[in-house]
This record gives structure tokens, sequence and C-alpha cells, in this order.
């Protein structure tokens, strides 16, 4: 039963909110601004309003999964966890193999999610850039590393503009902030103390996933990486409704733009 959380994972994930919010409004997304079906092409080409709606919905897409694989795995007594990491010095109570099993499961549905929205089976294999899944999976799992995450990216955004940029050094941040509170983890401020990296325990398969899911983000941001490099990347600005920008053909054909 475990390993059917990250089907469940990757099918909520691949729900195309954007999509489905800019079809409320009579656009194809997928034909107007980058073509992305992600918040921030919501946010240029629909409004303000629906760009923030669909972030929050594709933040919800990583975080209801990986809250729930927590308390299912629960009930079906893999792990302890009840919901949010506050309460995982409880895993201490398993042996250790049921410990790693549990985190194992949850780093996977957490990993689905994402996938599900870059690459959702209702778009034929399209979709976003996954930031805003993202985020929500590392609310569930570490919010203390988003929030650093957070901090990264604001400071990226507000001095460069680029929401790309922001996303990208924001999520690549990630893995050296896990380890850096991994470390002040300690007992008492005992340094004789094993971090949770060396006792074997939840920074393990966390760290895994903070390393695949920085490799996923800076895979899907590859052509703003590009026109970042080349000085031609667009900064963010919101359009109303009937005055987006030139389809993707006609702006940058075949490739994909913007952060989700």
């Amino acid at each position: 039963m475990p390993w059917l959380l990250p089907i469940i994972a990757y099918l909520v994930g691949s729900i195309p909110f954007g999509v489905l919010i800019a079809n409320s409004k009579g656009i194809d997304i997928t034909r107007h601004g980058s073509g992305n079906p992600g918040a921030t092409n919501v946010f240029r080409v629909v409004g303000k309003s629906f760009g923030i709606s669909c972030l929050l919905l594709d933040f919800l897409k990583g975080f209801l999964p990986v809250v729930l694989s927590a308390n299912l795995l629960r009930v079906a007594g893999e792990s302890p966890l009840v919901s949010l990491p506050f309460l995982w010095g409880l895993t201490g109570e398993l042996p250790g193999d049921k410990q790693f099993f549990a985190h194992t499961i949850q780093v996977v549905t957490a990993l689905a999610a994402i996938m599900g929205h870059n690459y959702s089976i209702f778009l034929r294999g399209k979709g976003g850039k996954g930031i805003a899944t993202s985020a929500g999976v590392l609310v569930a799992l570490s919010p203390m590393v988003l929030l650093g995450a957070l901090l990264v990216f604001v400071v990226t955004f507000y001095f460069s503009r680029y929401v790309s940029l922001g996303s990208i050094i924001g999520v690549l941040s990630i893995p050296a902030l896990l380890h850096l509170t991994d470390r002040l983890q300690h007992v008492d401020g005992d340094k004789t103390q094993p971090t949770l990296w060396e006792a074997g325990t939840w920074n393990k398969p966390l760290m895994v996933f903070s390393l695949i899911a920085a490799g996923l983000a800076v895979w899907r941001h590859r052509s703003n990486i590009k026109r970042i490099l080349a000085g031609t990347e667009d900064r963010l600005s919101a359009r109303t409704p009937g005055t987006e920008p030139p389809t993707p053909e006609d702006s940058h054909p075949k490739e994909e733009d913007h952060a989700s």
C-alpha cells in the first residue's frame, strides 16, 4: 500500500491548474505568453489574481500529498509521523529500517508530485517548472529550509527582477541550507553528537530529494538560463487579459519560459 502513495502524488501533481484557470477565462494558456502552464505565465497573461490562485493551487499539489502520506504511513504502522516536521522526533521510537522506509516513501512521494507538475499525464508529458509545487513539498518536509530558500529567492529577484533566476538560485540553495540545519541540530550544542546525516536518519533521504529537485529545476529552466546569459530574458510584469504577449511560436519557438 505505501508504494501507491507516489502514484497518487503524481496524479495530483499532474492536475494542470494553470490550464484550467486560463480556460475559465476563455484563454488557452499553452498558446499565449510563454506557453508555459505555470503560475508565472498565468500571472502575466490572465492577471494577478488568477496567477496567485494558480500559485496557491500548485503549492498545494506538493504540500497535500506529502502530508497525506505521513498520516497514511502512521495509520499503516510504518511511521508515527502525524503531519509536519516538529513531530519528527517521534521517529526515534521506530527501528532504524522502518524510519528509513517511512522517510524514503515520503521523499519519493514528494518527487512524484513535482514530476506530475513538470510532466503532466493530462498534458501529454508537458508541464510547468515545478517551483511552486516544490515549495509545497518543502513546507511539509522542512519548513525552515523553505524559509531560507525563499529569502534567497526574494533577494535574487529584488536585485535582478528575474523570477526564473530567483527560482533557480533559491532551489540550488536548498541542499546547502539542509546541510546547515543538519549541522545546527546537535543536542544541546554538543559537538560530539552525530548529525542527522551521520546518524543515518531523516536527512539522508531528504538530502537526496533536495539534490534531485535542484537538478530538475535547473533542467526545466535551461532555456531561461540561456536567455539570462544572452540578456534576452523577460522580467516579471503583470498584464491585463487581452494584452498578452505573442505566442511561443512568435517569441521563443519550441522553448518554455519562466518559473512556476
